[in-house]
């Protein structure tokens, strides 16, 4: 990621959230996140039968998690798959909020003889991951888990988002070892 992209982001997800009427602790609702950027989600079983989902995800388990597609008027849509835990759509619908909101460029259409396929700008995928991360989970959330003692399992359940992502920004954000110093200092100056 390029540099300074991490504390941008958690601005970013701050700015969104005050902007929203959420408190620092709580995460961006994202139904209203969606409606602020001027964009609609929906399940994919209003586009194509559940039926066909539920065959998709038996032959592989993550082949589809959310897209953003543009309607015919221009709206953007951000499409969902229903089969997946709330924790794991609540992830996958930030991630894609967070591609609208740094605006990033849609990714293009390569062929391999007379197939197509997406290619995905891994720069843009990681940011749109730290900046759903930063939404869903923001940092005082992470401080104050951490000062618990809280294990990524009860965050994700606390806050409706994949433990996955509950475990990704408790180790990434640094929190963990910020916390681990803090106790360490404490000990040995005895408090």
């Amino acid at each position: 990621m390029r540099r300074g992209f991490k504390s941008g982001a958690e601005r970013l997800a701050s700015a969104y959230r005050e902007r929203l009427g959420c408190t620092p602790n709580e995460p961006v609702p994202l139904e209203a996140l969606a409606n602020d950027l001027g964009v609609d989600m929906m399940p994919a079983d209003r586009l194509v039968p559940l039926g066909r989902l539920q065959e998709l995800q038996h032959l592989q388990d993550d082949a589809f998690s959310a897209a953003t597609l543009r309607r015919p008027n221009g709206r953007r849509v951000v499409v969902y798959n229903p089969l997946h835990s709330v924790g794991r759509t609540r992830s996958d619908q930030a991630h894609e909020l967070a591609h609208i909101a740094l605006q990033h460029t849609l990714r293009t259409i390569e062929k391999l003889g007379d197939i197509s396929f997406m290619t995905c700008d891994i720069e843009q995928e990681e940011e749109a991951d730290w900046l759903g991360g930063c939404l869903l989970l923001p940092r005082p959330v992470l401080l104050a888990a951490a000062y618990q003692g809280k294990t990524a399992s009860e965050v994700a359940d606390e806050h409706q988002t994949s433990e996955r992502m509950a475990r990704f920004r408790l180790n990434a954000s640094g929190v963990l070892v910020q916390v681990g110093r803090a106790r360490a200092a404490r000990q040995r100056t005895g408090g």
